[in-house]
């Protein structure tokens, strides 16, 4: 599959690094959505946003000559952002209160696993 500068393409995450995630837009293509291309805000963790496996759409930015890609989840949801405002306000309500609550778990599942079992703070009666 050639892949061409302002196409959007569907890959999956295969990494995570501090600078960026790496995705695999087909068979041995892989390509680099570096930490400012995520999100439209500030991005200090690209693991706030990503994890592998994701499977997630991205626009081709740039081609460098030795074939590495720069792709841009931003610059892909721009394009989706056009065509949200075609949703109803019951589906847009919708979509929220599911991502509402998938984020409300993982932060109690956060919450859960630091609180641990251990014999922190009891203390010991003689």
């Amino acid at each position: 599959m050639p892949v061409e500068v302002g196409q959007i393409v569907e890959g999956r995450i295969t990494g995570i690094t501090r600078f960026g995630a790496f995705m695999e837009i087909a068979q041995g293509v892989n390509g680099l959505i570096h930490i400012s291309e995520v999100a439209d805000s500030f991005v200090k963790d690209v693991n706030d946003y990503l994890k592998e496996n994701d499977i997630v759409k991205a626009k081709v930015i740039s081609i460098s000559k030795d074939g590495k890609i720069s792709l841009s989840l931003r610059k892909a949801n721009e394009n989706a952002k056009t065509k949200q405002v075609d949703q109803s306000f019951e589906d847009k309500l919708a979509k929220f209160l599911k991502d509402s609550e998938e984020r409300m778990l993982d932060i109690k599942r956060y919450h859960e696993s630091k609180r641990g079992s251990g014999s922190y703070g009891r203390r010991k009666v003689l």
